[in-house]
C-alpha cells in the first residue's frame, strides 16, 4: 500500500429496518480523487437506491464479502452503531483489523458492549453523535441532519395517521377548522417539524425548555408556549441539560393545559446520555380528542409518553401512539446523501497528507474521539458511563474494569 493510501470500508447496514448507506457515490468519487482505495460492501447503498455499478464508476471496489471489507479496512464509516452479524457469526468490530478506525454513530452510552469491545479490540472509534455544535464544525453536524429527516417524517405520519385534514378549508360542505399541533422541544427535529405542520396550514403551538429559541419558533409560524424557564439548560455544545423534576411537573401541566384541544403532538425531548424524559403520561393521553396522534421521536431512549412502546404503533384511549425508532430510513436518499457529507468534512478534517491523524489539541477531535489505544479517552462518557476521570498516569481500561464498573452501577 502506499504512504499515502488510505483504505475506507463502507458495509452495508445491517440493522433491521435501516436503508442507509453511509457513504453515497458522490462523495465516494471524492475520497478516490483524493488517492485513496474506497471498499464498499455489495448491495450496501441498494435499498437507499445507489447501485453497484454506480460506486463502481466512481472508482470503488466492490467487495462481496463482508469479513474481507472490515479486515482491509484501515478505516470503516458507519451510520447505525456496530453490532453482531449473524452472517458471519461475528459482531462488526471484532472483524477489524488491529489497529483500524471506526467513524459512525456509535451509541456509548447506551450500548456499553460496543465500548467494551472498542477497547478490548484496541480500536479508535469516533462517535458522529458526538460532534460539538459549534460553527465550524456545523458541516459535520450529523445529529442534525438526520434529525431534519426525522422531524419532516414525523409530521408526515401524523398527518396519515390523523383522521382530519391539516389546513383551514373553505368547501361547499362549510368550512373545516385546522388541526391544532403541538409540537414539544425546539431542536432541529422540532424545528423541522413545525416549519412542515405549518406550510400544511395547521395551528402551530411549541414549548422549549430552552428561551433563546422562542425567536426561532415563531420565526417559524408557531406560537411558543410561555412558562418560567431555568437558565442553566444546555451544554456549553448546545445539547439540552437535565432539568430539576420540579420543572419537569410544571412542564407537564402546561402541556396538559394544551392537550383537550390538540390533535397531533410530536415529542422530540431528550437528554443526551440519559433515558428520554417522561413528559406525557397515561392520564395525560385520555385528556386528547379521541383520533388525535403522538409521534414520539424520543422512542428509542423509551420515550417522552408513558404509553410510547418503541418502534411499535398502539392506540390507546382512541389516540394513536407512534414510536416509530428509524425515520431516516424512511427517507434514505436524501438521508444517506446529508450524512455523507457530514462524514466527508469530518474525515477532510482528521486526514492530512493522506493519512489519518489524531490530534487531541483540536476541540472537534477530542470530543468525538471515543476510544483509542485501548482505552475510553472522551471525558464526558466516562462520565457518564460511571468512570473515573483519566490522569496522566491512568492505567488503560480493559474490557474486564470496564464490565466489572458496568456491575456495580
Amino acid at each position: 500500500m502506499k504512504k499515502e493510501e488510505l483504505v475506507i470500508g463502507i458495509p452495508r447496514e445491517i440493522h433491521e429496518g435501516c436503508r442507509c448507506v453511509a457513504m453515497v457515490p458522490e462523495v465516494v468519487k471524492t475520497l478516490v480523487q483524493r488517492g485513496h482505495r474506497v471498499l464498499v460492501e455489495k448491495g450496501a447503498g441498494e435499498k437507499a437506491y445507489y447501485s453497484d455499478d454506480l460506486y463502481s464508476r466512481v472508482g470503488a471496489e466492490i467487495i462481496a464479502f463482508t469479513e474481507e471489507l472490515f479486515g482491509q479496512a484501515d478505516v470503516i464509516i458507519k451510520l447505525r452503531p456496530p453490532l453482531y452479524n449473524k452472517n458471519t457469526k461475528k459482531h462488526e468490530l471484532d472483524m477489524m483489523k488491529p489497529g483500524a478506525v471506526i467513524v459512525g454513530f456509535l451509541a456509548p452510552t447506551i450500548q456499553r458492549q460496543i465500548v467494551e469491545k472498542l477497547v478490548e479490540n484496541k480500536l479508535t472509534g469516533f462517535a458522529m453523535e458526538l460532534i460539538p455544535r459549534i460553527s465550524r464544525a456545523q458541516s459535520m453536524d450529523a445529529l442534525s441532519s438526520l434529525s431534519t429527516v426525522m422531524g419532516y417524517r414525523a409530521v408526515l405520519l401524523a398527518a396519515n395517521f390523523l383522521g382530519k385534514f391539516f389546513p383551514l378549508l373553505m368547501t361547499a360542505a362549510g368550512t373545516i377548522q385546522p388541526a391544532n399541533v403541538l409540537v414539544i422541544g425546539a431542536g432541529v427535529a422540532g424545528l423541522q417539524a413545525i416549519a412542515l405542520s405549518h406550510r400544511l396550514g395547521a395551528r402551530v403551538e411549541a414549548f422549549d425548555t430552552r428561551p433563546a429559541v422562542k425567536e426561532q419558533v415563531e420565526s417559524l409560524g408557531a406560537r411558543f408556549v410561555e412558562m418560567e424557564l431555568p437558565e442553566d439548560v444546555e451544554t456549553k455544545y448546545g445539547y439540552a441539560k437535565e432539568v430539576s423534576e420540579e420543572f419537569i411537573k410544571k412542564e407537564m401541566e402546561a402541556i396538559a393545559g394544551r392537550l383537550p384541544r390538540t390533535d397531533v403532538v410530536i415529542t422530540t425531548a431528550l437528554v443526551y446520555g440519559r433515558k428520554a424524559p417522561l413528559l406525557i403520561t397515561e392520564e395525560m393521553v385520555k385528556l386528547m380528542p379521541p383520533g388525535s396522534v403522538i409521534i414520539d421521536l424520543a422512542a428509542e431512549r423509551g420515550g417522552n409518553c408513558e404509553l410510547t412502546r418503541a418502534d411499535e404503533t398502539v392506540v390507546e384511549h382512541g389516540v394513536t401512539i407512534v414510536g416509530t425508532v428509524n425515520l431516516p430510513a424512511m427517507v434514505p436518499f436524501h438521508a444517506s446523501q446529508m450524512y455523507s457529507k457530514n462524514i466527508i468534512t469530518f474525515l477532510r478534517h482528521l486526514v492530512s497528507d493522506g493519512q489519518l491523524q489524531i490530534d487531541s489539541s483540536d476541540e472537534i477531535t477530542s470530543e468525538t474521539l471515543l476510544t483509542t489505544d485501548g482505552q475510553v479517552v472522551n471525558s464526558r462518557v466516562r462520565e457518564l458511563l460511571g468512570m473515573q476521570p483519566l490522569t496522566n498516569g491512568a492505567q488503560q481500561d480493559t474490557a474486564e474494569e470496564a464490565e466489572e464498573q458496568d456491575k456495580g452501577e
